[in-house]
């Protein structure tokens, strides 16, 4: 066996057999019994080759997502991840592997629940164990967006450099897993009870192998793909990457670090033509943004660092009038003689940071109006602005009692 240690091709045609003898039929322990005693550890990029190999030598892509299970079981614990590069904190595979982590967390969570379905006895235990099932399922249905990364982000980069048949393996896994979960979540949903014979089925052919199926992907991740990912694209791709992951979303799991390649300035962004605008928790046109501010029930007004006007909304009612005419505009001349010395009191002290936020209320034409100027900084500290927010309180000063979500009505329905 000393001639496979450092001999890769042999390591490949020895594995690609082995897949195939999978492929007719052959027992899966015997096959794995066999690649622990000749193989003990092969490198994850050779795992790679021969995939890519098997497709391109004309074993159909259906075929090998089948035996993708198999022959990744039969691997568990031999791949080599020697000298594999770890990604740092906030990178987008330190990101999905936090996720899955989290993935897991959930699984494990249902893999004591579906112990427990044996010792069920009342219709009442019952009603609380579906709802349970339902909490979880509900979690591990945000691993479409885990999904949805990979295909649209990671694949086309791996594609690029002529890497297709393990995205194209795990794509198809993908949509065995969503499969999988939409059938649970359809059994969850259309059935309020359930026969504790026919739950006890569910749990072994419906729910467990859906929250299995989770599972085994984030193996295959973490022992293939990211590996092969770190290996493959540089520290530019990466961070295209991570500048698009807020257009799909995070499963589970909220990065706390911002990351970015040492060799790309702070202020460098890739380029990105498609009108959107995009910040650390999500994207929205200028037609979207516009439309958000003037439909808040507040009036806003933006100075800058430089203490002049930029910015102020324009909703349906606004409280003070605006014209574009005090765009740019110094904010001193934007206010009557009288008053000009308590606004530079308030810049300065904002600029300053002896106060973050300076609170008035009036009373206005017998309306109770409520102003309040912020101090915008930077994630430094460094003094950005100042925003002036406006609000007529008049109604809201009136409320009592209480109107829940679930009491909405429009006008003229019965509650």
């Amino acid at each position: 066996m000393s001639e496979l240690i450092n001999n890769s091709t042999r390591r490949k045609e020895l594995l690609k057999h082995m897949i195939l003898q999978l492929h007719e039929g052959v027992a899966p322990e015997v096959v794995k019994n066999r690649l622990i005693e000749l193989l003990q550890k092969i490198p994850y990029g050779e795992v790679v080759e021969v995939e890519q190999e098997l497709i391109a030598e004309g074993l159909p892509e259906e075929e090998v997502i089948k035996l993708c299970d198999i022959h990744v079981m039969v691997l568990d614990g031999s791949i080599d991840h020697k000298g594999a590069e770890v990604a740092p904190p906030g990178h987008p595979v330190d990101t999905f592997i936090n996720e899955n982590k989290e993935l897991l967390r959930i699984v494990e969570q249902l893999n004591q629940l579906y112990e427990k379905v044996e010792r069920l006895t009342s219709t009442e235990e019952v009603s609380n164990y579906l709802a349970q099932l339902r909490v979880h399922f509900n979690q591990l249905m945000d691993v479409d967006k885990h999904y949805r990364r990979k295909e649209n982000l990671l694949f086309p980069y791996l594609e690029k450099y002529g890497i297709t048949g393990p995205p194209k393996v795990m794509w198809g896994k993908h949509d065995e897993t969503r499969a999988l979960l939409k059938s649970v979540l359809e059994t969850l949903s259309t059935r309020d009870e359930i026969a504790l014979d026919e739950l006890r089925v569910l749990v072994q052919m419906v729910f467990r192998p859906a929250s299995t199926s989770v599972a085994e992907m984030t193996m295959k991740e973490e022992e293939i793909l990211l590996p092969m990912s770190m290996d493959t694209l540089n520290e530019l791709e990466w961070y295209e990457i991570y500048q698009q992951t807020t257009e799909i979303g995070y499963c589970l799991f909220d990065p706390q670090v911002e990351w970015k390649p040492e060799n790309i300035g702070a202020e460098q962004k890739i380029p990105m033509d498609d009108g959107y605008i995009r910040l650390p928790s999500g994207q929205f046109t200028a037609i979207e943004l516009e439309a958000i501010l003037n439909t808040l029930p507040i009036d806003i007004t933006f100075v800058d660092k430089d203490d002049r006007v930029k910015y102020f909304s324009q909703g349906e009612h606004r409280i003070f009038d605006r014209s574009r005419s005090i765009l740019n505009r110094e904010v001193r001349l934007c206010h009557p003689p009288s008053s000009v010395h308590i606004v530079e009191r308030i810049l300065a002290d904002l600029k300053s940071g002896k106060e973050s936020r300076a609170p008035f209320w009036i009373e206005l034409d017998g309306k109770f109006i409520h102003i309040e100027y912020f101090a915008l900084r930077d994630k430094e500290g460094n003094y950005l602005g100042a925003l002036e927010i406006s609000q007529d309180l008049t109604n809201k000063r009136s409320l009592r009692g209480e109107q829940r979500l679930l009491s909405y009505a429009k006008d003229g329905e019965n509650v």
